[in-house]
């Protein structure tokens, strides 16, 4: 009986450990894609809407190309809204915003002209690439 036990006891512990690993809280991670400005306002409110839904969701905004241009000093919507202050809104929630160096240096836009709230990443498409692969970001394009 002794050996039983001896022998079972690694096998219970193996168990056990993976049920406590299966029950531990996944967190939801997403990866929002801006590479135009037809509408990033729209986009904006998916993200204010989404974080209502699931207020612990961990939002990264990658811009790129045109969709840089809301991340940009001074920029508005076609209504004259600024949207500095939906972007800090947002990152007072914990939203990341990148922007795109190659984007930036394409169209010879200075670093000083990006939102402090943004962070400069070399390449837009490779960060979403690696947020998706590496660490596990669902993509949304709005």
């Amino acid at each position: 009986m002794k050996l039983i036990r001896i022998l079972l006891l690694p096998l219970l512990l193996l168990l056990g450990a993976s049920a406590a690993q299966a029950e531990a809280p996944r967190v939801e991670k997403v990866v929002y894609h801006f590479s135009d400005n037809n509408n990033p306002m729209q986009g904006l409110r998916n993200i204010r809407n989404h974080l209502n839904a699931s207020p612990k969701a961990q939002i990264v905004v990658v811009a790129l190309s045109s969709g840089i241009d809301f991340l940009l000093d001074g920029a508005k919507d076609k209504n004259g809204n600024p949207y500095d202050i939906v972007v800090q809104e947002l990152a007072a929630r914990n939203v990341q915003f990148r922007v795109c160096n190659n984007t930036l240096t394409g169209l010879g836009i200075g670093k000083d002209k990006v939102l402090p709230e943004a962070t400069i990443v070399p390449s837009g498409v490779a960060e979403i690439s690696r947020l998706q692969s590496m660490e596990g970001y669902a993509y949304i394009k709005p």
